[in-house]
C-alpha cells in the first residue's frame, strides 16, 4: 500500500500458525471482556501482548494488565508429586522392610533420596538408628511434602506461606511473575482492522477526498527512533566544572600541549633528584628518539599561548601589580638548578651527589602536569607578583593498571602564588574547592614530595567501593624549587595535584575507572549519563 498507508496489519502476529490479532476481534465479537490467561492460555505473553498493542493503537480494543505471582513445581517436585517425598519414600521402605542397613538405603530408594530423604525422616520422627540399621518409629505418616505440591500444582500457589518459603529454599517451587491481559472492545472496533492512511497528499487536498480518509492517530505516547548523538564523556563534564571553578576564583588556564617533555621540566626543576625511583622504568615512559632534549631555552609559541590567556583573563590585584619586567637567563636557572641538587644553593645543603647533564636533558612521557607548572613559575620571575594559574590534562605513568589506577590519567594542577601565604590557607581552599564539586567529606594526610613542604595528600571517602581514595596532592614549593627560578623569598606558591577520574569516580557512582575511561567503558552508559547533575545541598 504505497503512498502512506497502513493496512490490516503490515506484519500480522503469528504464533503456532495463528493469526493472534484476528483470533481477538473474533472473539471479542462473542464475548467481552477476555481474559487472556483463560482464553489464550497456549499463547506466550510478549506475543498476546504485541497483538493487544496493534490493535489498541487503532482504537479497537482496550486492555488492563494485571501482574500476579504464581508458583512453579521443579522437575525435582514433579517426581516427588509423582512417586512421594524423599523422605515418605525412605520411611515407607524401611517400614515395609521393618529394618534396612544403613549402606543399603541407597540402593532400595535411590541415592538422592536416601541422602535428602533420612534427615527429613529424623526430623519427622518417622525414623531411628538401631546400630547399624534403620527402623520405623511411626505405622502411619502424612506425606505433607507431596500434599502441599499437590495444592501448588492445581492453584499455582500455596495458603500456608511459611510452607511455600521452605519449599522455595529446598529448590522445590519456583515463583513467576504472570501478566494477564482483560480486554474489552474499544471506540472504533470492528471484525476487521481497516486500511488506515498516514500522509497526507496534494491529491487530496485538491478534492474532497481527505474529508472521507481514515487517517492514522499521531501516537505522541510512541519512543522516537534512537539517534547515535555525540555525547560528552562525565570526565569531560566533571573537567568543565573544575574549570569553571578555577576560572570564577581567578585563576589563568596554562597551556599543556607538550605531551613530550624533557627531565629538567619533569624532574630538575622541581627539585626531584636523579636517583629518585619516580625517574626509573618503573614510574616513567622514557622516549628513546630522539635520543635528548635541548636544554631550556624559550618557546615562543607556548608564550604567546599563555600571553592569549592572561590577556582574555582578569588578573588578581591588578592596581598593585609591578610593570616592571626581568628578561629570563635560561643558562643562569640550568646553572642554578645543577648547583641547587649538586652543591647546594640558596641557604640549602642540596642533595650533594654528581648531577647528570644527560640525565637531565632525557625525554619523558609527562608524568605531572607540574611540569608546565614549573615553566610557567619561571616565567612569572619576569614580573614576580600574585598569580593564580591551573591546567588540567593528560599524564602518564608506568602503573599496573587495577580498579583505582591507569597508565594514562588527567591531572587537575593549579599554583597560587602570593605573599604571607600559609598551609592552613591551601586546606582551607582546597576544602572550599572540593565542595563546590559536592565533594564535602576530605582528609588530609602528611606527606613527602621533593618539591614541597610541608606536603599533605587529599583523600575523599568512596561511598560505592566503601573506601578511602587519594584524590590529590598538596604543599608549597620548596625555596630550592623557587629561587632559581628568580623568584623573591617571600613570594609563596601553593601547588596541588589533583585527580580527575577518581572525582569523577566518586560523583558518578563508578567502582572501577576501567569502566569509565579505556576499551571496557560502556558507550551506552556514557550517552545516558545527565548533560547537567543538580547538586543536592
Amino acid at each position: 500500500m504505497a503512498g502512506g498507508t497502513r493496512g490490516p496489519v503490515p506484519v500480522p502476529v503469528q504464533s503456532q500458525d495463528r493469526n493472534l490479532t484476528q483470533d481477538v476481534l473474533d472473539l471479542l465479537d462473542t464475548k467481552s471482556p477476555l481474559q487472556s490467561s483463560e482464553d489464550f492460555p497456549s499463547i506466550p505473553q510478549k506475543d498476546i501482548k504485541g497483538a493487544l498493542d496493534r490493535l489498541a493503537s487503532r482504537s479497537m480494543v482496550e486492555y488492563v494488565a494485571k501482574d500476579t505471582e504464581e508458583a512453579v513445581l521443579s522437575e525435582e517436585a514433579q517426581t516427588i508429586l509423582a512417586n512421594g517425598s524423599h523422605e515418605f519414600r525412605v520411611w515407607s521402605a524401611v517400614k515395609d522392610a521393618g529394618k534396612i542397613l544403613i549402606k543399603d538405603l541407597g540402593n532400595v530408594v535411590g541415592t538422592e533420596a536416601a541422602n535428602v530423604g533420612q534427615g527429613n525422616a529424623f526430623k519427622n520422627k518417622w525414623i531411628k538408628k538401631d546400630g547399624d540399621s534403620f527402623i520405623p518409629i511411626k505405622d502411619d505418616v502424612k506425606d505433607t511434602t507431596r500434599d502441599q505440591l499437590r495444592e501448588v500444582s492445581e492453584t499455582k500457589s500455596l495458603s500456608d506461606a511459611k510452607a511455600l518459603k521452605e519449599l522455595k529454599k529446598r529448590k522445590l517451587v519456583v515463583l513467576t511473575k504472570v501478566i494477564t491481559y482483560t480486554v474489552t472492545k474499544g471506540p472504533k472496533y470492528a471484525k476487521e482492522i481497516p486500511v488506515e492512511v498516514t500522509d497526507l497528499t496534494a491529491d487530496m487536498l485538491a478534492g474532497d477526498k481527505w474529508e472521507t480518509t481514515n487517517f492514522k492517530p499521531y501516537n505522541f505516547n510512541a519512543l522516537g527512533a534512537s539517534q547515535d548523538a555525540g555525547a560528552l564523556h562525565p570526565l569531560m563534564k566533571v573537567r568543565q566544572e573544575f574549570r569553571t571553578i578555577f576560572f570564577n576564583q581567578g585563576f589563568v588556564e596554562m597551556p599543556t600541549g607538550h605531551f613530550v617533555d624533557s627531565g629538567f621540566w619533569n624532574f630538575d626543576a622541581l627539585f626531584v633528584p636523579q636517583q629518585h625511583p619516580a625517574r626509573d622504568m618503573q614510574d616513567t615512559f622514557f622516549i628513546s628518539d630522539p635520543p635528548k632534549a635541548d636544554k631550556p631555552r624559550a618557546d615562543p609559541e607556548t608564550e604567546a599561548q599563555l600571553d592569549a590567556m592572561e590577556d582574555s583573563s582578569k588578573r588578581l590585584f591588578a592596581s598593585s601589580q609591578n610593570t616592571e619586567v626581568k628578561p629570563r637567563d635560561y643558562e643562569k636557572y640550568w646553572k642554578d638548578v645543577q648547583a641547587v641538587h649538586q652543591d647546594g644553593a640558596f641557604s640549602s645543603i642540596g642533595y650533594r651527589y654528581p648531577w647528570s647533564a644527560d640525565e637531565c636533558l632525557r625525554l619523558v612521557l609527562r608524568t605531572h602536569t607540574t611540569a608546565v607548572s614549573t615553566w610557567v613559575l619561571h616565567r612569572l620571575a619576569e614580573n614576580p607578583r600574585p598569580a593564580r594559574y591551573f591546567s588540567i590534562d593528560r599524564v602518564f605513568r608506568n602503573e599496573t593498571v587495577d580498579a583505582t589506577h591507569l597508565a594514562e590519567f588527567h591531572q587537575v594542577e593549579g599554583v597560587i602564588a602570593d605573599f604571607g601565604l600559609t598551609l592552613g590557607g591551601l586546606m582551607k581552599f582546597l576544602e572550599d574547592f572540593f565542595a563546590k564539586m559536592g565533594l564535602h567529606d576530605l582528609r588530609f594526610k602528611p606527606a613527602y614530595n621533593p618539591y614541597t613542604e610541608p606536603s599533605m595528600e587529599i583523600f575523599g571517602f568512596h561511598k560505592g567501593l566503601k573506601r578511602w581514595l587519594e584524590i590529590g596532592n598538596s604543599g608549597m614549593f620548596r625555596p630550592e624549587m623557587l629561587e632559581p627560578m628568580g623568584l623573591p623569598k617571600d613570594l609563596r606558591v601553593y601547588g596541588f595535584g589533583l585527580s580527575l577520574e577518581r572525582p569523577t569516580m566518586m560523583k558518578y557512582g563508578v567502582d572501577n575507572i576501567r569502566e569509565l575511561l579505556g576499551h571496557k567503558s560502556d558507550l551506552k552508559w556514557i550517552r545516558e549519563q545527565p548533560a547537567v547533575r543538580l547538586e543536592k545541598e
